[in-house]
């Protein structure tokens, strides 16, 4: 048998962060790192993994290893395994952490190819070529396949269930299945360096509406009350694929809680009875500036968008640029009022920066705007690409000036508007009160889900009426508490006890975050098709060679699934012995399986039914890759194809 080569994906190393010196926003959070930076104890946190490299992982045929965010000696540990391919993914300000990765790859397995990839890659190939071999500007799993010398596959790729939990006051409140609709966005914003770097194409990971629809079922058998992140730059600009998505909903009959990204112009093709419809309760518009003049913009009036989605309970974060050439200090502060008055739910404010490979960059460059320090020095460049410094010179303003119209940004937003926890619980209430009496049953059915998101939310309040910014909020929030018992009753007493403990683990977030403590993820590992790792007793019992039957191999992955592989020839005895040891696997652990059988290179005419019949009580738990050879409609009418 020809050996494969095996693959390291990794992230950069931890710790990140200010402290350890890198630039504000680099480090495992877009919310806490970002959004909700000026929130204190109030920013729900989140950790976000390289998603790319789960992703890739899952549709590669080469044994693979996936590291997110290792410690050095983590990252040391794991290369003296001996892996023929590593890969390291990075953004233009994790550079330098680039670097570092490299230089113990060299060290420490010196063999190995390395391969570049991520949004860091619209660096020039002088800056890159000294520390990778290949270098990946593109879409990642066509590369590394043709790397790899597998052969090319056809999208839908394979999907990985990759769920997020997110935390408040150290406390988990909720989780989000993350959905890879695609890359890229034809608008082609001159700053955008994920719309340029896909040369302003939509590849879509997920090419219609039921693609999307399948992946999210897969979530929902986890987990119902998941909440759901469609990860895709402009969601709703496709009206076909997302009315397709939207019918696939209705028909399903779950009302959903989905997250999207989208811009005036896709929304304006809509009524917002079709967006809840679709299950979406959240979007990220990006209102930029009301001079920008960016084609994304044109459509319905933005603020009659956000007066209209406010009152059916979707909640807006809303993205405003800082430091372009047409604002000054009074500009920025009406956009900013203005912005403020439409009452988003989450803001985020980013300095206006040219990143390579956008058009806005290749001006700068041709001009001489360049600030000297970073047209000097392309490392110091990469590393304030974060969107927290100004790098370029502007008609009116100075570096100083936009660094700090940006932070009061982020202090106003807090100040005037409260914690984005109560201010999410203010558009469920205002949601819930619109949606209860709806004439559609689904939407009075996504009344009684937000009803239940709310009823957890009753111990929040006591720490906002204690810890909120200014007397003003505070007193808000207290009003806002009076409206959520009107509409769903007084607390229980076990809300009350709830509610005085949430005050004591907020003052405990507080003094985490002001002394660094317990701020850096753990280390996360996952293996796709690397067999050597023990799947737990009840699964380890499936292992082994059959004789005159099928080898079987057990791989746990993410999400609480486990990967059973049969590989050979299946007779219908064999499959009878495997059906009893996977029916006893079942009966003890509650993990989902995928049954994949892509490898057996035999199958006796009543196998696959011998499966069907065995496991047809378990169908909801398992799904099947179909063998390539042999009669399987048995399985196929029974199990759902993993997709």
């Amino acid at each position: 048998m020809i050996r494969k080569p095996q693959v390291l994906l990794t992230s950069v190393c931890r710790p990140l962060g200010v402290r350890h010196g890198d630039s504000p926003s680099v480090g495992y959070e877009l919310l806490h790192e970002q959004v909700t930076r000026a929130q204190g104890l109030f920013s729900p946190r989140s950790h976000h993994i390289q998603f790319s490299l789960e992703y890739i992982a899952e549709n590669l045929e080469a044994p693979t290893a996936v590291l997110q965010y290792p410690s050095r000696r983590e990252l040391v540990r794991e290369l003296r395994r001996g892996y023929d391919v590593v890969g390291v993914s990075f953004v233009l300000a994790t550079y330098h952490r680039m670097r570092e990765v490299v230089a113990l790859v060299r060290e420490y397995s010196p063999r190995s190819m390395i391969v570049l990839g991520g949004y860091g890659t619209v660096a020039p190939d002088e800056m890159l070529r000294p520390y990778g071999d290949h270098i990946c500007r593109e879409e990642g799993v066509g590369f590394m396949r043709r790397l790899l010398g597998e052969p090319e596959i056809r999208m839908p790729y394979r999907h990985p269930l990759i769920i997020n939990p997110l935390w408040v006051f150290g406390k988990q409140v909720s989780r989000t299945g993350i959905v890879f609709g695609g890359l890229g966005c034809p608008n082609g914003c001159d700053f955008c360096c994920t719309s340029h770097f896909f040369k302003r194409k939509h590849i879509r990971l997920l090419p219609t509406g039921a693609d999307l629809y399948h992946v999210v079922e897969r979530y929902l058998e986890v987990d119902p009350k998941l909440s759901i992140l469609i990860l895709d730059e402009d969601f709703l600009l496709n009206r076909r694929r997302a009315l397709e998505f939207r019918d696939c909903v209705l028909r399903g009959g779950k009302p959903l809680s989905i997250f999207v990204f989208a811009s005036i112009k896709a929304l304006s093709q809509y009524t917002v009875t079709e967006i809840l419809e679709m299950g979406i309760d959240g979007m990220w518009i990006g209102y930029e500036g009301t001079r920008s003049g960016y084609a994304k913009l044109s459509g319905r009036p933005v603020e009659e968008i956000f007066r209209e989605y406010r009152e059916h309970g979707i909640s807006i974060l809303a993205s405003m640029i800082v430091g372009f050439p047409y604002q000054t200090p009074e500009i920025i502060e009406a956009e900013l009022s203005g912005l403020l008055a439409l009452r988003p739910v989450l803001s985020q404010f980013l300095i206006y920066g040219p990143c390579p490979g956008t058009p806005f960059y290749d001006q700068v460059v041709r001009e001489g705007k360049l600030l000297p320090e970073v047209a000097e020095d392309p490392g110091l460049f990469y590393r304030r690409g974060s969107g927290f410094y100004a790098m370029c010179s502007h008609p009116s303003m100075t570096p100083d000036q936009i660094e700090a119209a940006q932070r009061r940004c982020f202090e106003e937003d807090f100040r005037r508007l409260g914690p984005v926890l109560h201010r999410s619980v203010e558009r469920w209430l205002e949601g819930y009160l619109k949606l209860r009496e709806s004439p559609s049953a689904f939407l009075r059915a996504k009344a009684e889900r937000i009803a239940a998101d709310l009823r957890k939310a009753y111990p929040l309040f006591l720490a906002g009426r204690l810890f909120g910014p200014t007397a003003q909020v505070r007193r808000w929030i207290g009003r806002l508490q009076e409206r959520l018992h009107v509409a769903l009753g007084s607390p229980t007493w076990k809300e009350r006890l709830q509610s005085v403990a949430a005050v004591a683990l907020a003052a405990w977030t507080g003094v985490r975050l002001r002394l660094g403590l317990f701020q850096h993820p753990p280390l996360v590992r996952h293996t796709f098709r690397m067999l050597d790792a023990p799947p737990g007793r009840a699964w380890g019992r499936l292992r082994g060679e059959h004789p005159a039957g099928p080898s079987i191999q057990v791989e746990r992955r993410p999400a609480s699934t486990v990967w059973v592989f049969l590989e050979g020839h299946l007779t219908t005895a064999a499959a009878g012995r495997f059906v009893g040891d996977l029916r006893a696997a079942l009966a003890r652990r509650k993990d989902r399986v995928v049954l994949d059988l892509a490898c057996l290179v035999g199958l006796e005419d009543g196998a696959a039914g011998e499966l069907a019949a065995g496991l047809r009580g378990h169908r909801d738990r398992i799904r099947i890759i179909p063998p390539r050879v042999g009669e399987f409609a048995a399985l196929a009418a029974i199990f759902p194809l993993y997709r």
